[in-house]
């Protein structure tokens, strides 16, 4: 009976441990890079409270995959500011809150955008765009231009685009549990290859063949007999003869 509390003990700890070793730790302050699935993201093509999407790249710590295969961050286009007429620039936040894990695992999630190729971001995460100081120099420096640059003064300066498969590295803020999945297979040049259940097209929906018609054909009409006529008597020297027609089956048809 003593051994009993000490078996729990074991059995509880045994499954802690299993539970642990089926899920990754990622600590704050780890950087992650995802993928823009949008052709272009910006303040004109995408309105506050907008969804966005971003594929998670691979990354290994110790020989192993820490970030699930084939898992998206889900985030929001939190705010924005278009650049001034004649002074100021524009900026747009992105905040990611979700990782989505195939099929349906949802893990919660605080990471903010530190790095944007091509375009400087501050501290609080906001994508800043940036002018054209050379160009412009460039160009009212000739007196030819200077009708065209007078035109387009009053214009808005570029706003932050990000174009498709722009690749965005992001920090983690909180430490985050992310559920082990299997990796796929790779190649000894280190290529992953999916395996081959994910390339066969998805189960077409059983379509019942359509009705057969159906022919009817109508009874044969029953034979119609001709009735013989009355037979006729005829007298002939005091004698009575009658006279028989013969019946004959009707014609076929």
């Amino acid at each position: 009976m003593k051994c009993i509390p000490h078996a729990l003990t074991l059995l509880l700890c045994a499954a802690s441990l299993t539970a642990q070793a089926a899920e990754h730790l990622i600590p704050a302050g780890s950087l992650i890079q995802c993928t823009v699935s949008e052709p272009r993201l910006s303040s004109k093509t995408t309105a506050i409270g907008d969804p966005v999407l971003c594929q998670v790249s691979p990354m290994e710590r110790y020989g192993r995959s820490m970030m699930p295969y084939d898992s998206y961050l889900e985030g929001r286009f939190e705010d924005y500011k278009d650049p001034g007429h004649l002074v100021g620039k524009g900026w747009m936040e992105l905040r990611f809150d979700r990782m989505v894990i195939q099929p349906d695992t949802v893990v919660p999630i605080d990471a903010k955008v530190v790095y944007v190729p091509g375009y400087p971001v501050d501290r609080d995460g906001r994508i800043h765009g940036k002018g054209h100081p050379v160009k412009d120099t460039v160009e009212w420096l000739i007196p030819v231009l200077w009708p065209i640059d007078l035109i387009n003064l009053p214009r808005r300066g570029p706003r932050p685009v990000l174009k498709g498969e722009t690749r965005l590295t992001l920090k983690v803020m909180d430490d985050i549990q992310v559920p082990a999945t299997p990796e796929p297979e790779r190649d000894p040049s280190g290529l992953m290859h999916r395996a081959p259940a994910t390339y066969e097209p998805p189960p077409q929906p059983l379509v019942p063949p359509p009705p057969q018609p159906i022919y009817y054909r109508p009874a044969p009409p029953p034979p119609v007999y001709l009735a013989p006529p009355p037979p006729v008597v005829i007298l002939r020297n005091g004698l009575m003869f009658r006279t028989v027609y013969p019946v004959y089956p009707p014609p076929l048809r």
